[in-house]
Formats: C-alpha cells, structure tokens, sequence
C-alpha cells in the first residue's frame, strides 16, 4: 500500500516537470487600446521614463520607490533604475534600445529582485482613424522555473492585467487637454 502511494506520487510529480519541460521556452504577452491622441503625444510620454510615473501601473506599489534616471533624458541610451523594500515592486532596471519616432519604443528590462530576468519590453503605435492603436508587449526566454510556475499561475492574466490599467492611464494622460497631468494623477 505505501508503495503504490509513493508510486503514485513519483508519477505525479515526473508528469508535472514533463509538462513544464514541453512548455515553449519563450513566451510573449501584449495588450493594445485605441487612445484618442497622435502617435507623437504617446511616444513622448513612452521615451521618457521620468514620466511614466504619470500612467505606469507600477509607479504607486510603493510609495518609498528609490528612482534612478541615468543616460540621455529620453531614447535611446535614457535608463530608468527602481529599488524597494516592497518584493511586489522589487528591483530593476530599464533601458531603452532604440526608438523609431511615433512608432515605436523597444526597451531592455531586466529585473533584479525578487526573481532575476531579463525581457524586452516593446510599445508599437500605429495610426487608426483620429486615434492611435497602442501595443504593450513583453516577450522573452521562460527558463525552466518560469515554465513550471506557469502551470500554476497565469502570467498572461496577471501581467496582461497591468498592462491594461497602465495603457488605461496612459490613454487618460495622453487624452487629457495640456496641464491637466497633476489632476489625473492624484484623482
């Protein structure tokens, strides 16, 4: 009897690391929205990390997040690094990679803590009657843990869900008359 429960469990545990084993080694996740402004008003707040902290998702998880803005203030070589106390905010760094102007930023991400990676983060804008289609995706390897804690948990649903309350934001901030930022932020 306690063989078979051994057995049993072996079993159970072999066929979940084969499934995590077959899994795609890459994974990608994207959200898009139509924001009501020109390309070139949504790529001036995606250049430029020091005002992300106007619409990205993760800007208020701590309210004691330690920012460093190093390189160009925005394009290609600007860095944003962040540092907390608070696991869920962490710590990371982000550079920029290159920029075609109103259509495109690709951003290297690299998270430190609590869980090492390093993805690339890529925003496309493109034109759609008097609006723009914005495209928030995140793509990279998924090493072996990645793949195994994706049989639990659905980064898709947990990752995608910031994205769309970050293009949320942005479209607010994108869409809102000049000077009305400040507002928007503390509403």
């Amino acid at each position: 009897m306690l063989t078979t429960i051994l057995v049993i469990i072996l079993l159970a545990i072999a066929a979940v690391l084969i499934l995590a084993a077959i899994r795609p080694d890459h994974f990608r996740l994207q959200r898009s929205m139509t924001i009501e402004a020109a390309p070139e008003v949504i790529f001036d707040e995606i250049q430029d990390f020091r005002k992300w902290r106007n619409w990205s998702p993760w800007e208020n998880i701590d309210p004691n997040l330690r920012r460093t803005y190093t390189g160009p203030d925005y394009g290609p070589g600007a860095v944003y690094e962040w540092d907390s106390d608070n696991n869920k905010a962490g710590q990371g760094r982000m550079e920029i990679q290159r920029t075609e102007p109103a259509r495109s930023v690709v951003i290297e991400l690299k998270f430190i803590k609590p869980i090492a990676a390093v993805n690339t983060a890529e925003f496309t804008l493109q034109p759609q009657g008097t609006g723009t289609v914005v495209t928030w995706a995140m793509y990279g390897p998924a090493p072996f843990v990645s793949r195994l804690f994706g049989l639990i948990f659905n980064m898709d649903k947990m990752v995608g869900g910031d994205f769309e309350k970050g293009l949320k934001s942005l479209k607010a901030v994108s869409e809102a008359p000049h000077g009305v930022v400040s507002e928007l932020k503390t509403a």
